[in-house]
């Protein structure tokens, strides 16, 4: 079977809400000519619903909606497909979820299929876009819950995370998330 030699590969853009994870993965995924999973599609309606009143999630919530995203990477990845995945991912044990859809992960070596990349902006950039969204109607999750996001948010240095400035325009932040990428391809 031919699809048995491609390597297929994940690359999760990671932040909190409003970081841009949305708009870069579907243009990285554009210009990578691959799928792009938007990881708050895959929210039951009852997590949509707690965020859109302002509640924070749990883990009881958030654990199954991690375990459902790995297995649809999983699948991509077993087909040798690469695809671009939007979520938050904010701590290290759920990107140790997501990084299980390699089957050939070994817990806590960070070395995966699954790539991670976050989108980094300072607090008050991040509320201005949560706010202007909110006006507009276009997305779920209030402004109140995004220091709870913040807080949540830990980065350990070893798990070789890119991170790239949110502020910078879409097309200099895929550029550089594909210069990141091609130098980690050449490494490996």
């Amino acid at each position: 079977m031919a699809s048995d030699h491609k390597v297929g590969k994940v690359v999760v853009i990671m932040g909190v809400s409003g970081a841009g994870k949305s708009t870069i993965g579907d243009m990285l995924a554009k210009v990578l000519n691959c799928s792009f999973l938007d990881a708050d599609d895959f929210h039951p309606l009852l997590n949509k619903e707690k965020m859109r009143q302002g509640i924070p999630l749990s883990e009881e919530d958030r654990i199954p909606w991690l375990e459902m995203l790995r297995d649809v990477l999983k699948e991509n990845l077993v087909l040798g497909k690469t695809v671009v995945l939007g979520c938050s991912s904010l701590q290290k044990y759920y990107r140790e979820i997501l990084r299980c859809a390699d089957a050939a992960y070994e817990h806590g070596s960070y070395a995966s299929k699954v790539q991670f990349v976050l989108l980094d902006a300072q607090a008050e950039v991040l509320a201005g876009r949560l706010k202007k969204r909110a006006a507009e109607g276009n997305h779920f999750m209030p402004v109140t819950l995004l220091q709870s996001q913040l807080d949540l948010l830990h980065i350990d240095d070893a798990e070789g995370i890119f991170k790239v400035d949110a502020t910078l325009s879409p097309q200099v932040i895929v550029s550089t998330i594909q210069a990141l990428l091609v130098s980690k391809q050449a490494i490996d």
